[in-house]
Order: structure tokens, then C-alpha cells, then sequence
């Protein structure tokens, strides 16, 4: 799925990355705890959580996650927007809570990182 219909399906606004709308999502992931995102991420996927440190974005970049979505309306802090942009990450942010959110992109056909196996 692109970063295009997930940003139009979460109603989700871009903090960085407006040139990686085209980007392709294979699944989607989602945690407050990074630790639990190093142990099941998979390469290409959007990652959906609440932690705005900069952290999110290290994982992410770990991970070799394709975007983060910041649920509940959070806002990832200026160190994490500037690493974002110096690896390419995008960001955006939602007001929807991680549950529905999640719930909304399985909905659409993006599986999770579960439904990818191992």
C-alpha cells in the first residue's frame, strides 16, 4: 500500500516526507515499545506508534521501517524530525488512537507484520 492511501485512510497529516507519498508499505506494525519493534519488525513497514523521542525514528531506521505514523495526535520531537529527515523517513501524525488506526489499515488489505510470517 502507498504512504499516499495510508496517510488518506488515517486522516494523517505529514510532518516530513511530503516526496515519499509514493512509497509502497508491505505491512504495518505497531508499538510504544521499541524493544517490541526490533524483536517483530519487518524491512518495508510502516511503523505505527505513540513514542515521539527520537527513538521511534532510531528503530525505525533500525528496522529498516519505510515510515512512522505518530497515533494520538502525537508529534515526534525535533530531534527526531531532523534524523528523519537526514535518513528519509517520513513522518506523519494522527489523531486516531493506535487500535483503530490499525484496525482501519488491515481493513484496506495491509496486512501486519504477523500475517507475513516468519
Amino acid at each position: 500500500m502507498k504512504l499516499r492511501r495510508i496517510k488518506e485512510i488515517l486522516q494523517a497529516t505529514i510532518v516530513y516526507g511530503e516526496d515519499h507519498l509514493d512509497d509502497e508499505m508491505t505491512c504495518a506494525g505497531a508499538a510504544d515499545l521499541m524493544s517490541d519493534v526490533l524483536a517483530f519488525g519487518k524491512p518495508g513497514m510502516v511503523l505505527l506508534t505513540g513514542l515521539s523521542s527520537a527513538q521511534s525514528v532510531r528503530t525505525a531506521i533500525i528496522t529498516d521501517a519505510r515510515a512512522l505514523v505518530y497515533v494520538r495526535g502525537k508529534r515526534p520531537e525535533p530531534a527526531g524530525i531532523e534524523l528523519a529527515r537526514e535518513k528519509g523517513v517520513p513522518l506523519l501524525t494522527t489523531e486516531f488512537t493506535m487500535y483503530k488506526a490499525c484496525g482501519l489499515l488491515w481493513n484496506q488489505g495491509l496486512p501486519g507484520v504477523a500475517d507475513l510470517g516468519k
